[in-house]
């Protein structure tokens, strides 16, 4: 038995029983960052299934921030008795695979960093990869752990130089030239790009063989209904020769770097990163992925890979929850204050003029709560009790035919054509799927629990005005809110336009429920719950409907428009669980906490499955779940950290 095969199972870890099955092996994800907006991504087998993937993405600023694919892959070959043995594997129309390198895949593990380990005859060779963080460079690090004799290994790089969603095709204005360099080769394949270097720790010979490889297919983009073939340039190829222990560093950056120390430094890099030998340091590791720092010195979230930006409603719900668990939260502090110019802007200051969600801002001060509760008095709420007063105000004056505070206090929102809660899909033709006009229970739960917020922290501030201007407001929001959405059959209604009372089983009355202020008492809670626990809760996440409704859709599935359709209208959220949890807890207290451990265990094969170590943006709300849309969601991620903290929370007692 070789070496590798005698050491034990990592927590993620694959061997060569499932991996040369594509039908496996092609849908299992990875993705690491820079925490600065690069990424690398690709499948376990180094096979690439969307245009997203890549082995070196990064924003360029020269092209508006936006992501770029400049290597998709680097694909290696082992070169015995002159004959090549090609370890990757890559998908041309018609559904052919050339190369078919996952036959020699012995074994895949995620810890230290994701590496697949490769044997070909008596060579066993590791590629192990690694981002430095804060800087556009991936390394990829080849370790011969048996090998007979002395063989030559070559690198042929597949070059895009594309935006992350385009795709490219042969054309003449590729430039074929390329530089040659200490270690390697750089190359710059249209004006305005950043030239792309590529060396190694031993010195690569580069053979320039320039050529275009037509038809590469994505299975993923053809799954969602999007173009999904392109052309790829490769230039050449590099050789090296390597012997039995010898260890190869290849950096690929956009700037040239020393060779010497790059093994040295590939070491560093895994070092600093976050273990990922359990459930929690997987998603810890995660967490950190969504971190961006930008040039200008503010620190943002994103929502979500590979195409999500930064959005403000996903940055406080998710925040908290994420940040819990870190060693340093100073970068958590830093998104907080990074953000609140944005909020102020987009959401106070231009809200006449912007089309936006009516619920963005009253998230801040679920934030305030869950920060105070993970992290008590070092966190100081009422640092943010001027942002939190012009909210509220803002709401209390209304957008002129938009969004109003009623004459019960509560806020009616209606703006034809644009969905205005997080229930926000729309069709291509403009459709809002679920437009919820009117008032809306998680809106009008969230206004509760912003004024009472703002109340709480104004007495803890000793401001007597604020204090006395909104705890009359807060008792009639209050009264108004228990009379306008509790109905009579023990749940709330999910949103009320005049006389239309919308009787539909969603999640949102889940969030009033689980907010830290809300005018529902315990026994509602427990109805509550009990009702989402019977047609919501799934083990993937909280459904947003009911199966019993009739405009329930079990799946999201195929073109744009119709997973549009589908997206609110049954599939199952994970980001709810942690308003799931917050009730169970409330409500069933010691005795709630086997039923989240459950909700836990029935979760965590999902970091096995689809982008391994994360959790995807929604699942299908019928068995057997199946993951969709982004493939590292960041609300979701602290969700299931939230639950992990709070059942260890209630065992340290």
């Amino acid at each position: 038995m070789h070496e590798e095969m005698k050491e034990a199972m990592d927590y993620i870890e694959f061997d060569s029983t499932r991996l040369p099955n594509l039908e496996f092996s092609l849908f299992k994800e990875i993705l690491q960052t820079n925490r600065a907006g690069a990424y690398t991504s690709t499948t376990i087998t180094g096979c690439n299934t969307r245009k997203y993937h890549g082995l070196l993405v990064c924003p360029l600023k020269q092209f508006g921030g936006e992501s770029y694919v400049l290597l998709s892959s680097l694909q290696p070959s082992i070169m015995l008795e002159e004959k090549p043995f090609n370890l990757g594997v890559q998908e041309y129309m018609g559904g052919y695979f050339e190369p078919k390198g996952h036959k020699y895949l012995a074994r895949y593990k995620a810890c230290p960093t994701s590496t697949m380990t490769y044997r070909v005859g008596g060579v066993v060779i590791d590629q192990q990869y690694t981002l430095s963080e804060k800087e556009e460079q991936v390394m990829i690090k080849y370790t011969v752990r048996e090998a007979s004799e002395t063989f030559r290994m070559r690198l042929k790089p597949f070059l895009a130089f594309r935006s992350v969603h385009a795709l490219t095709m042969e054309n003449m204005a590729v430039n074929t030239k390329y530089e040659e360099i200490s270690g390697g080769a750089g190359f710059c394949l249209y004006e305005g790009f950043p030239t792309l270097y590529i060396q190694g720790s031993k010195a690569l010979e580069f053979v320039g063989m320039p050529d275009w490889y037509k038809g590469v297919e994505y299975e993923m983009e053809r799954k969602r209904g999007y173009d999904h073939v392109e052309d790829l340039y490769v230039p050449g190829y590099f050789e090296v020769k390597l012997k039995k222990g010898d260890n190869l560093v290849v950096s690929v950056s956009t700037s040239e770097v020393s060779t010497k120390g790059l093994a040295t430094r590939f070491t560093s890099e895994v070092s600093r990163r976050q273990s990922k030998d359990s459930m929690k340091n997987m998603l810890i590791n995660a967490a950190q992925q969504f971190i961006e720092y930008e040039e200008d010195g503010g620190v943002m979230l994103k929502a979500g890979y590979h195409w999500k930006k930064p959005q403000l409603r996903d940055m406080f719900l998710s925040l908290p929850s994420l940040a819990v668990f870190q060693k340093d939260t100073k970068a958590y502090s830093e998104i907080l204050r990074t953000a609140i110019p944005n909020l102020r802007r987009l959401y106070i200051d231009e809200a006449t003029t912007n089309n936006t969600s009516i619920d963005i801002p009253l998230w801040f001060f679920y934030t305030i709560n869950e920060l105070s509760k993970y992290f008590g008095k070092s966190f100081k709420a009422a640092d943010y009790l001027d942002i939190m007063n012009d909210i509220v105000e803002f709401y209390w004056s209304g957008i002129p035919g938009k969004m109003y505070v009623d004459e019960s206090g509560l806020i009616y929102a209606k703006q034809e054509g644009h969905p205005q809660t997080w229930m926000n899909s729309t069709t291509t033709y403009g459709l809002a799927v679920t437009p919820r006009y009117g008032k809306a229970v998680e809106v009008n739960a969230l206004w509760y629990n912003a004024i009472a917020t703002l109340v709480e922290t104004a007495k803890s501030a000793r401001k007597k005005t604020i204090v006395e201007t909104w705890t009359p407001r807060l008792e009639k929001v209050g009264e108004s809110f228990l009379s306008c959405f509790v109905n009579q059959y023990g749940y709330l209604y999910d949103y009320v336009d005049g006389d239309y009372r919308s009787l539909s089983v969603r999640p949102n009355m889940l969030i009033a429920a689980g907010l830290a202020h809300t005018p529902l008492s315990k026994e509602q809670k427990k109805s509550i719950l009990d009702l989402v626990s019977r047609e919501l809760l799934t083990p993937r996440g909280i459904r947003s409907l009911s199966p019993n409704d009739p405009k329930y859709i079990g799946g999201v599935e195929g073109i744009p428009d119709e997973r549009a359709l589908a997206l609110h209208q049954g599939t199952a959220y994970p980001w709810l669980l942690g308003f799931y949890a917050d009730v169970m807890v409330d409500v069933h207290k010691n005795s709630g906490i086997g039923r989240l451990k459950r909700v836990i265990e029935e979760i965590e094969p999902e970091l096995h499955d689809g982008c391994v170590g994360t959790i995807a943006e929604r699942y299908n709300g019928n068995p057997p779940y199946a993951g969709n849309g982004a493939v590292s969601m960041a609300w979701n991620v602290a969700a299931i950290l939230k639950l992990i903290k709070i059942v260890e929370n209630f065992e340290s007692k």
